[in-house]
């Protein structure tokens, strides 16, 4: 799809394009109706009359996209973003490309700040984050052909390059490890419903604990927060026959499942194991140390930033498999005490 023109709100508005040209620039020579009209017409296909020049020329923009469906507070306090800009913006830098950021609302505000970046030329390509099942971003970018490297899957990514990770297999080797150490009872905290990774982790966590045979592994949904994440352990251990092992989504949530663990007078590694997700630095800051499932979350973000380059280039490029997060046992886990 080509990018508006005047000439296209012209035939749109069934006017001339000096009229667009009168009404665009705020000049007489249309009715306010006419004016009102038109600018309506340029909003809704992406036109802005700033970009005119630099869209007419074909000049790139030199940067890249990455709109962001969560709320700011989270992402202020999340490592794992944090580590995935540092890794684009290491490879971004190498070839004097800037990274714009923005945080959306909705999904539906996302799109719209496609349409725009991609009607104002703002950028060359976008990184798309928190892939959905049956994502409405997809045939969106598909349909304006803007650059796009999803940084998620696998699958559910239309024509879009990807960067994706095995999920499911490092859940996997969580729960025969938890088994191994003699658990039984093990319970997850799991990310944003909706989301495709979140997805892939629940359904392994419930093939893995039927396989095993477990005697309890029950999963609930939180929002990345500690606040959640504290308010999850909590129910869990209140409950009758409360897990002997909590697997978090983040390390968030995890550092705020071993604050709980503490505070209603249960031994972390002896009472509760706890495991977290995305190994960074404040995972060996805590006492005891957690055991985490990890990976070198700056290469995953540079190898996205390589595929967007590249696809921005005009390079043939696909689906990119990284490095499936490991396991490292510290000291959060243990065998359960007998009961």
């Amino acid at each position: 799809m080509k990018r508006p023109t005047i000439a296209d709100i012209a035939r749109r508005a069934g006017v001339s394009k000096g009229a667009v040209s009168y009404a665009l620039n705020g000049q007489p020579g249309v009715s306010e109706a006419t004016r009102q009209r038109i600018i309506a017409i340029a909003q809704e296909i992406g036109f802005n009359p700033n970009s005119a020049a630099r869209a007419l020329s074909g000049a790139t923009a030199n940067a890249v996209g990455l709109a962001l469906c969560r709320p700011a507070r989270i992402l202020g306090i999340e490592p794992f973003f944090m580590e995935l800009i540092s890794g684009v913006e290491a490879e971004l830098s190498a070839r004097s490309y800037a990274l714009t950021l923005q945080v959306v609302a909705d999904q539906e505000a996302e799109i719209a700040v496609y349409r725009r970046w991609w009607g104002e030329r703002r950028v060359d390509g976008v990184f798309v984050c928190d892939l959905r099942v049956d994502d409405r971003r997809v045939p969106v970018l598909e349909e304006l052909q803007l650059p796009a490297v999803v940084i998620g899957g696998p699958g559910h990514t239309g024509s879009l390059a990807s960067v994706w990770a095995d999920d499911a297999a490092a859940l996997v080797e969580t729960m025969e490890y938890l088994f191994a150490l003699g658990h039984r009872r093990i319970a997850r905290v799991g990310g944003l419903p909706g989301l495709l990774h979140t997805e892939i982790r629940r359904q392994a966590f419930v093939d893995a604990g039927q396989r095993l045979g477990l005697e309890q592994s029950v999963t609930v949904p939180s929002d990345y927060t500690g606040e959640e994440g504290a308010r999850a352990t909590r129910r869990f251990l209140s409950s009758s026959g409360r897990p002997t092992a909590i697997i978090y989504d983040n390390d968030v949530m995890a550092i705020a499942g071993l604050a709980v663990a503490q505070e209603m007078g249960l031994a972390v590694p002896g009472d509760l194991s706890i495991v977290a997700w995305d190994d960074s630095a404040l995972c060996q800051l805590t006492h005891p140390p957690l055991t985490a499932l990890g990976r070198d979350i700056p290469a995953y973000g540079a190898h996205a930033a390589r595929q967007l380059l590249a696809a921005i280039e005009g390079k043939p490029i696909g689906a990119y498999q990284d490095e499936t997060a490991h396991l490292t046992p510290r000291g959060s886990t243990a065998a359960p005490r007998p009961v």
